[in-house]
């Protein structure tokens, strides 16, 4: 199959690139890029050298070859708007991996992104993304996919078993997580550049950051009810990896066995997701250059509250890796295909 990529050169375009090299079902047909068009990916990219040793980034703008079928969206923020309408014209499926079709209401674009959504009309169609829990929707009639965010990635996958077995009060969610510095995109900042990110932890966008309503949106599904929570991220001195530490008041008596057994119930059949055993906490050293998510649960009975972990790869499991899983549901194909490499330790 035919597949072209938009934004090819930023982080999660860079592993998008990787990924699909090994897929055997697949072939990278058009790649774009704004700053390196007209150049070979290899030379951009040496370590890609090997597995697109002709293949050149185009101009973001070039249409897509005929025969492409599923094209990639890695453009920042706002642009996948405006891109996506074009290609399923064209007639190609798309996998968006920016924020621009997660959110179901339009109005929360103005408020948590800073613009009005220019294509509305798309946002009923779009289907969000999470395999592990929405798969049954992401099949072959799918035309337009919203590929999670990475912190909601983790933050779901952590929350999501808790609250749909009433096991949390939904009032008293509380999220605090942690991002590896390729989180924020491949051009630096004063925040990101090395001499302020290295030896340091820093919260930012405090009670205010995007990705709050997207987690809250299926949280508050999963619930039943309107879920309203606190999430905290901040910025750790790391390339890759989301930590998230998730916790909330217990809304009934249960032992650490049974919620224990309650999320190995609901992952059994989630290839990418482990629930770790006793005694060994989510760690991002641990999933680096993976597609797994690592989870554990605690009772705390002294609070009388349930502390959810979790640990992905940020650029896999939390972008390039998940559009991937979601191609393969797509396409009707096995959902590890091309996924199952194991982590990278150290």
């Amino acid at each position: 199959m035919k597949i072209a990529i938009y934004g090819g050169a930023g982080y999660t375009g860079r592993e998008l690139l990787r990924i699909l090299a090994g897929h055997p079902r697949v072939e990278v047909d058009h790649v774009t890029s704004a700053t390196h068009a007209g150049s070979r990916v290899g030379t951009v990219f040496p370590e890609l050298l090997g597995a697109y040793p002709s293949l050149a980034f185009a101009a973001r703008e070039a249409p897509p070859p005929a025969a492409v079928e599923v094209a990639f969206l890695c453009l920042p923020h706002g642009e996948s708007m405006a891109a996506a309408g074009p290609l399923l014209e064209h007639g190609a499926r798309v996998i968006d991996l920016s924020a621009d079709y997660r959110l179901k209401r339009a109005s929360l674009y103005p408020e948590w992104y800073g613009r009005e959504h220019t294509h509305p009309e798309l946002l009923a169609e779009a289907v969000y993304g999470l395999p592990e829990w929405n798969g049954d929707a992401i099949g072959t009639q799918v035309r337009l996919l919203a590929n999670p965010g990475c912190y909601p990635t983790a933050a779901l996958l952590a929350l999501l078993p808790a609250l749909e077995a009433g096991l949390i009060d939904p009032a008293t969610v509380v999220v605090n997580a942690a991002s590896g510095v390729s989180g924020a995109g491949v051009r630096p900042s004063e925040t990101t550049h090395f001499v302020h990110a290295n030896e340091s932890l820093k919260a930012y966008k405090v009670g205010r950051h995007q990705h709050t309503p997207e987690i809250e949106q299926l949280c508050s599904e999963v619930a039943g009810v309107d879920v309203t929570l606190s999430f905290t991220p901040h910025l750790a001195p790391m390339n890759r990896g989301i930590a998230v530490t998730a916790h909330a008041t217990l809304a009934q008596e249960v032992s650490q066995e049974a919620v224990w057994d309650r999320y190995f119930d609901r992952y059994v059949d989630a290839p990418f997701v482990s629930v770790l055993p006793e005694g060994l906490i989510p760690d991002t050293g641990r999933v680096r250059g993976s597609n797994q998510c690592h989870l554990q649960v605690v009772v705390d009975r002294r609070t009388n509250r349930l502390v959810m972990l979790a640990a992905i790869d940020n650029l896999v499991k939390g972008a390039a890796g998940q559009a991937v899983h979601n191609l393969n549901l797509m396409m009707g194909w096995e959902e590890t295909t091309g996924l199952l490499a194991p982590p990278v330790v150290p």
